[in-house]
């Protein structure tokens, strides 16, 4: 995964950060925080592409979970949060790979007071086998590449890796209600205030 620092300006990259574009700047990360595990206690999982460990947000960058609250229906009928689903999977992926990850920008959040998000690249630990985190999501189909504001990927690998799962109807692919977290998101943004 390309691991170049964004430079400092208005960020816009993930459409889950849309929120944050009109406020959010992007900082490259202190060099004192390089490499770091993501540890097996004391992280709390917020979505399928973002934790908090101490009591720092990180997300994945490039990667857009399902939205929470989304729902799609499942084999037996049954309606299943989306985002849930995301979710546990990369808190499971996490558990069993005991990834590390390295800091690629630092979005600072708006005037509300909430800490700033880490954007990160992760490795997931496989026997002797480093694995992109992102792409174990995408290529399993319980993530998607995130899109730019613009609707152009933030990191065209991981569209590609999302159109071979899409057409392989792996993961949350294989059922057709299956709410798309990108468009979801598109929609949001541009409905009036």
């Amino acid at each position: 995964m390309k691991t170049s620092h964004i430079g400092a300006g208005k960020v816009c990259h993930t459409a889950v950060l849309l929120a944050f574009c009109a406020s959010a700047n992007a900082q490259a990360p202190q060099p004192s925080s390089l490499v770091f595990a993501v540890p097996l206690s004391g992280v709390t999982f917020l979505t399928g592409d973002s934790w908090q460990q101490a009591g720092q947000t990180m997300r994945l960058y490039g990667v857009q979970a399902c939205i929470r609250g989304a729902t799609y229906t499942d084999q037996a009928g049954q309606r299943q949060d989306c985002g849930a689903v995301s979710l546990a999977m990369l808190a499971a992926i996490v558990k069993d790979t005991k990834p590390t990850c390295a800091p690629v920008a630092q979005v600072m959040a708006p005037a509300s007071g909430q800490p700033s998000t880490i954007l990160v690249i992760c490795s997931a630990h496989i026997g002797n086998n480093a694995l992109d985190l992102g792409a174990m999501l995408i290529t399993r189909g319980f993530a998607f590449a995130a899109l730019e504001t613009t609707g152009k990927p933030v990191y065209l690998p991981y569209s590609i890796e999302e159109g071979i799962a899409e057409q392989s109807r792996v993961g949350l692919w294989a059922y057709p209600d299956m709410p798309h977290p990108n468009r979801v998101l598109l929609s949001r943004s541009r409905k009036p205030g």
